[in-house]
């Protein structure tokens, strides 16, 4: 029973059923952010950090930007790469600029979210993906 728990998986191909599981969470996971700041914004409410000097409303459609659609795109597995772009690099504002000076507790959340970017975009998408069925 033991060393069927700790034995290797029996899907065909489990490194791309890992990166399949990893990508559709973590898009997931960030859209819902993203998508409670996209309902604020055509709700009429645009005020917004402004943590590297672009301007309230110019920042907040640049996260929503970042936080739902490329985080669609990233679950879809659709130019997965160029998604993680600008994700990575709003987490890395988050955590360092707009959490700079809190502890580690306060930009945990967004640095575990860099650190799956980073591992995504190592690996690429995955066999199941559109990038895998469109650009083949």
């Amino acid at each position: 029973m033991i060393r069927r728990i700790f034995s290797p998986p029996t899907l065909p191909d489990p490194a791309s059923w890992g990166v399949l599981i990893l990508r559709v969470g973590m898009g997931f996971f960030m859209a819902t952010h993203g998508y409670d700041k996209l309902s604020s914004y055509l709700g009429g409410n645009s005020g917004f950090a402004d943590p590297i000097g672009l301007g309230e409303e110019t920042s907040l459609i640049l996260t929503i930007f970042s936080e739902f659609f490329c985080a669609l795109l990233l679950m879809l597995g659709l130019f997965t790469r160029a998604a993680l772009i600008p994700l990575l690099i709003g987490m890395l504002v988050v955590s360092f600029v707009v959490h700079g000076g809190e502890p580690l507790s306060e930009r945990e959340h967004a640095l575990m979210f860099a650190v799956a970017f980073v591992a995504i975009f190592l690996t690429g998408p995955g066999r199941y993906s559109a990038d895998q069925v469109l650009f083949k």
